[in-house]
């Protein structure tokens, strides 16, 4: 399984408002040159975050994107899911019925293992966490 580029953008943005604090009023510019996240782009993601109830868009000359959650109510699995669905690493883990031997199959239950590894490890991460350590966008 590889992110998406949207999923590592909206990591970016969240990680960038997240270091802003809640509440505060980022531009799209300022989030687009520190995230290093491309204009067009960071648009598409904000819609998706702010349809997940993470941030909230502000139109106009004086408007930007703020962060309405706690950093330490934000998971990594949570932003990550929120741009590209819920993570399956293979077809029969999402689709029992794709494959007819998935009952039956020891591989299909590493692939049920590995996912929720996963998905444990990105949901017991939160934005709060990662801002206390050195992070991957300048400021």
């Amino acid at each position: 399984m590889r992110l998406t580029r949207a999923g590592e953008y909206a990591v970016r943005c969240v990680l960038y408002l997240s270091k802003k604090g809640k509440g505060v009023l980022v531009s799209r510019k300022e989030i687009a040159d520190y995230a290093v996240i491309p204009g067009h782009f960071l648009a598409k993601i904000a819609q998706d975050l702010a349809k997940a109830g993470m941030i909230e868009i502000r139109q106009g000359s004086r408007g930007g994107f703020r962060l309405i959650m706690e950093p330490k109510d934000i998971t990594l699995l949570s932003v990550v899911e929120t741009m590209i669905g819920e993570i399956f690493l293979n077809d029969c883990v999402v689709r029992p019925d794709s494959c007819q031997v998935s009952p039956n199959c020891s591989v299909h239950n590493v692939w049920m293992q590995a996912r929720e590894q996963l998905r444990d490890t990105l949901r017991n991460v939160t934005f709060a966490q990662l801002i206390e350590q050195p992070v991957c966008i300048s400021e």
